[in-house]
């Protein structure tokens, strides 16, 4: 099973749709930790709440993490499906002359 293979997202729709969803997972963790950063770097500017940016830092930081363990969970659910969607995309007639054979 080789993974991040630049294609297998297209292989079927159903690898379509489970890469779209992927990616918009990746893409709320993404902006979840860029703005728990930025609230975290206000809030450095006062003595008072340095201790609650800290620890905005520090979920920001678990959030980056969880960037890669995104990327390589939808990898691993793609690979997983295998390859058999590929003939998918050839002419329309072609799936209800396999199904019928």
């Amino acid at each position: 099973m080789k993974l991040f293979r630049s294609r297998r997202f297209d292989a079927s729709p159903r690898h379509r749709q489970i890469y779209s969803a992927y990616e918009i997972a990746y893409s709320i963790i993404d902006l979840l930790a860029a703005v728990l950063f930025i609230v975290g770097s206000v809030l450095f500017l006062d003595d008072a709440t340095v201790k609650a940016g800290t620890w905005l830092f520090i979920i920001g930081s678990v959030f980056f993490a969880g960037r890669p363990a995104v990327r390589l969970a939808r990898e691993l659910h793609l690979a997983g499906l295998g390859d058999e969607g590929q003939h998918d995309t050839t002419e329309p007639g072609s799936a209800s002359k396999r199904a019928g054979s």
